[in-house]
């Protein structure tokens, strides 16, 4: 592990920094795959508030 000696003997130790890159931008298909995720999500929790909101009429 890398550490640094200061004044009086002290050792203070420094965890490794990984490597830094460039992100890249998503490809089409992935934007196709984040569109698709984004309605599946919507729908979802759209189903869930309309269950919701009969259940709470029913009673």
């Amino acid at each position: 592990m890398p550490y640094t000696n200061e004044e009086g003997g002290l050792l203070n130790n420094f965890a490794r920094e990984p490597k830094v890159y460039q992100a890249e931008p998503p490809t089409e298909g992935q934007k196709r795959t984040y569109l698709f995720l984004g309605i599946a999500a919507m729908a979802l929790v759209g189903g869930l508030i309309t269950v919701a909101f009969f259940v709470s009429q029913s009673s």
